[in-house]
C-alpha cells in the first residue's frame, strides 16, 4: 500500500510541476525548428567536405 500512495504522491508532483511549464508559442517552435534544420544542413555540408578531404589525403597515402 505504501507503494500505492508513493506513486500516487508522485504523479500528483509531477502534475503539480507541469502546470508551472511556460510552453513556447507557435511562433517561437517554427523559429528555433528553422534555425536547427539550417545547422543541420551546414554541419553535414561541413563533414562531408572533411570526409571526402581526407578520403583523398589517405587515398594518395595508400
Amino acid at each position: 500500500m505504501n507503494l500505492i500512495k508513493n506513486a500516487i504522491q508522485f504523479f500528483r508532483e509531477a502534475y503539480y510541476e507541469l502546470t508551472k511549464v511556460t510552453w513556447l508559442g507557435k511562433k517561437e517552435v517554427a523559429g528555433t525548428t528553422f534555425v536547427v534544420v539550417v545547422f543541420v544542413i551546414i554541419m553535414s555540408i561541413f563533414v562531408s567536405f572533411v570526409d571526402i578531404i581526407l578520403g583523398r589525403i589517405l587515398g594518395v597515402i595508400l
